[in-house]
């Protein structure tokens, strides 16, 4: 698995990147308060590229250097730490497990990055992510610059890595695809279990347990915190207090997603709390049920991002002006965006290692054209609070 499939996206990045040139990858900080360590998750782009999922670690990628182009500092394997957080990989794992063609202590970053920074003119590296890191590698730099009389600083070259690796992120290998649908298949199974137990009186809490357990069960993580809102709350984009009581003849709103391997996925439900829609409901979910059916069918290689949104937004217009939330000519009023009192969305976002995952959307200026391995969501919606004036 890591020499196929890390490997190879390493040589891919290394290509575009040319000749000349060094990148500079860390891994996300470690979240810690009062000495306790938050669950850690790596940095994406540098899961990406090595598959290490241990923190204080930086990738560096070298093309063409003849003693190995990827050096990885990791922690050291310390019999101390092992007691208190479990075995580390340290350097001979790195190289064994992790295919790494040199390791070396986290602690010798300062030793030996300006060594293999050298006169490399092009540095990708992303800036302000790691303050700390950020300040060290412009030390470095600078004191490069000095000893090689480089003289002026435009000679170094900082290039973001984030357009290259982004771009090889976006289109999704079939063996990515099937961790995806694993985490897929686990929360499809936490949703029904929400719908099982979802009734009048239990709170949001109780329902966002149950999806909670199911993820845990099949050794997985939320995505992203859960929203489980009912009633008025179901109207918040982001709602995630998750603590008011469910009401008879309100609806509730999941919106959950299960995270595994690095992977994500994000699903979006909503349904009656008592098991049964009131007319006007079932009017307003029907009409969403349509416009995500007619926009997933715009999904097709040689369409263009705006394809399925273009289709939802048309269908829900419609809707709405058909059970009187709206009135007016249904081109006009999608013109003047009038329906984004109801929908202030857009129809949906690419998916991978991040739930919002990384892709341009235009290329050139223009709606981006779907191509095989892309993957992205599909969720319109009509949001109708009780407050609204005029809505009944």
């Amino acid at each position: 698995m890591i020499e196929k499939y890390y490997g190879q996206r390493r040589k891919k990045f290394m290509r575009l990147m040319g000749n000349d040139s060094i990148a500079i990858i860390p891994t996300a900080n470690l979240f810690q308060s009062r000495n306790i360590e938050h669950p850690f998750r790596p940095d994406s782009d540098f899961m990406y590229l090595t598959g290490f999922s241990e923190p204080e670690a930086i990738a560096v990628l070298i093309p063409g250097r003849k003693e190995g182009q990827y050096i990885l500092f990791n922690r050291e394997s310390d019999p101390i730490l092992t007691k208190w957080e479990g075995a580390q990989t340290g350097q001979a794992g790195a190289v064994n497990e992790y295919l790494a063609d040199e390791a070396y202590p986290i602690e010798k970053i300062e030793d030996k990055l300006p060594e293999l920074i050298g006169n490399h003119k092009k540095i990708f590296y992303s800036m302000e992510k790691n303050m700390f890191l950020d300040a060290k590698i412009m030390h470095f730099v600078d004191d490069l610059r000095q000893k090689l009389h480089l003289g002026k600083q435009k000679q170094y070259a900082f290039l973001s890595p984030d357009p290259l690796l982004h771009e090889l992120r976006l289109f999704k290998s079939m063996a990515e695809i099937g961790i995806m649908k694993k985490a897929i298949a686990t929360s499809v199974a936490a949703h029904k279990r929400a719908m099982h137990a979802c009734m009048p009186g239990k709170y949001e809490y109780e329902i966002e347990a149950e999806i909670l357990s199911e993820f845990r069960s099949q050794n997985m993580w939320p995505a992203y915190p859960c929203i489980v809102g009912g009633g008025n709350n179901s109207c918040t984009l982001h709602y995630t207090k998750n603590n008011s009581q469910l009401k008879d003849g309100d609806l509730l709103l999941v919106d959950a997603g299960a995270q595994y391997c690095g992977y994500t996925s994000d699903i979006t439900r909503t349904y009656p709390v008592n098991g049964q829609f009131s007319k006007e409901q079932r009017e307003i979910y029907e009409i969403v049920e349509t416009a995500q059916t007619e926009a997933i069918k715009k999904v097709l290689p040689g369409n263009f991002w705006n394809d399925p949104h273009d289709a939802a937004v048309k269908i829900l217009t419609k809707g709405l002006v058909k059970i009187g939330l709206l009135n007016g000519n249904i081109n006009n009023l999608i013109k003047n965006e009038e329906y984004k009192k109801f929908y202030m969305h857009r129809t949906g976002h690419w998916l991978g290692m991040d739930v919002h995952d990384v892709g341009t959307y235009k290329v050139n200026n223009k709606w981006r054209m779907f191509e095989p391995g892309m993957v992205l969501t599909i969720e319109p919606g009509v949001y109708v609070d009780s407050d609204m004036q005029g809505v009944k």
